[in-house]
């Protein structure tokens, strides 16, 4: 790990080509509208295309943006954009560049929410939804099975924070943010902690001062009506999905589980119907998954509410670019900070399998939402690359044609 974030050659930098901002912001633009995949092919893409093809970006550059997007909490592959269009035009590229991939699919969950609450109560889509919600949680237990393989590895206390932190989950049905910071506290403990008001133990801890940690404990009395439209009842929709984009690790399915127990639990906005449908659209838009949280605050307050959500859950993430990417060099290798980041992304793991299995048991509810789940899990250990968007759209059909069959 140390070795990805040395320096380059010099000759290496000497490569890199001066992008023109307008074809630098237009290449996420057409990222955020046209990529599908999740935050691993995002980035991939980004390294493919700025990287090794166009040169616009440095191999340095780009190693610094994917460990910060690791390192701190929000959806990896939007934070890796705003870092390089930090590192191309300073904090007004980071505005432009995540404007620019965000904006695309926040249109299309908005003209996705608009026809869903105009005909969500008609049979032809409840059917088809009835089909997706079955194929999403595949894809959730299958992203779970991919970060299970990418953090834990063999390190034994990660597959014991992972385990507790599932079973957390799935008994209490909610988000424990406690027991995220707890497995970071305990994995930074064991492999060796800092003196306490040292440098190095601040630094360890610095993404994650100034934020407020109340979870779910929050005050939000937002009434469950389709409409709300009073200023008091944004801000309130809007700090809440900010305080859930600050523990977003990796994979915006992280954010899942935290969502899961504020908005269908405690404050009973949506059902758990509609809370299926709502990760479901994230599948079925490009750009990063977490924009779920916008058909979210559109069934809750309309398109103020989408917009209020989305500003909540992306302002933890720009910020956590903008404000440490100017001395992240200083500590991106530091053992401590990545010793508390492998605990908490331990507990975001096991925090995404309890989810599988709590929505699992509302999703799958009968033989015929069973078969849709087992189909789409092997349709994906069959064809590796096909596109998870496909497969939900055929997931659909078949709920719409299964549904009217019986």
């Amino acid at each position: 790990m140390n070795t990805r974030a040395e320096p380059p050659q010099p000759a290496e930098e000497e490569e890199v080509v001066a992008a023109p901002w307008r074809a630098f912001l237009m290449y996420f633009l057409r990222l955020g509208t046209f990529g599908f995949g999740g935050p691993i092919a995002l980035a991939g893409y980004m390294q493919r295309d700025l990287v090794e093809r166009r040169r616009w970006i440095s191999k340095r550059d780009y190693l610094l943006g994917l460990a910060l997007a690791q390192l701190a909490p929000g959806p990896l592959a939007a934070q890796l954009a705003i870092y390089l269009g930090w590192v191309r035009a300073g904090v007004g590229g980071a505005t432009l560049v995540a404007a620019a991939f965000i904006l695309p699919s926040f249109v299309m969950v908005l003209g996705i929410s608009a026809l869903y609450v105009r005909y969500g109560g008609l049979p032809w889509m409840q059917s088809v939804f009835y089909g997706v919600g079955a194929a999403v949680i595949a894809i959730i237990a299958r992203s779970a099975i991919k970060l299970v393989k990418l953090t834990l590895a063999r390190d034994r206390l990660l597959w014991v924070l992972f385990a507790v932190s599932a079973v957390a989950t799935a008994w209490t049905e909610s988000e424990i943010i406690w027991l995220f910071l707890a497995s970071g506290v305990v994995v930074l403990v064991v492999r060796g902690a800092p003196r306490w008001g040292s440098r190095a133990a601040t630094g360890a801890f610095l993404p994650f001062t100034g934020v407020h940690l109340t979870g779910v404990n929050l005050s939000l009395a937002v009434a469950a009506a389709p409409f709300v439209s009073s200023w008091p009842a944004l801000g309130r929709i809007a700090l809440y999905f900010a305080e859930a984009g600050s523990f977003v690790f990796g994979s915006g399915l992280a954010i899942v589980p935290f969502m899961h127990g504020g908005v269908v639990n405690h404050f009973h906005w949506l059902t758990e119907r509609q809370f299926l449908d709502a990760v479901a659209v994230a599948m079925i838009t490009p750009g990063p998954v977490v924009i779920t949280v916008a058909f979210i605050g559109y069934l809750v307050a309309g398109p103020a509410g989408a917009t209020a959500a989305a500003a909540g859950v992306f302002l933890p993430c720009y910020l956590f670019v903008i404000i440490p990417a100017p001395y992240f060099r200083r500590f991106a290798d530091n053992p401590r900070v990545k010793a508390f980041v492998d605990g908490v992304t331990a507990a975001a793991t096991g925090a995404i399998a309890g989810a599988a299995f709590v929505l699992g048991r509302r999703a799958l509810i009968d033989l015929t939402t069973v078969a849709i789940a087992a189909a789409t899990w092997l349709a994906f250990v069959r064809f590796k690359k096909i596109p998870e968007p496909l497969v939900i759209l055929a997931a659909g059909l078949a709920g719409l044609i299964l549904a009217r069959a019986t």
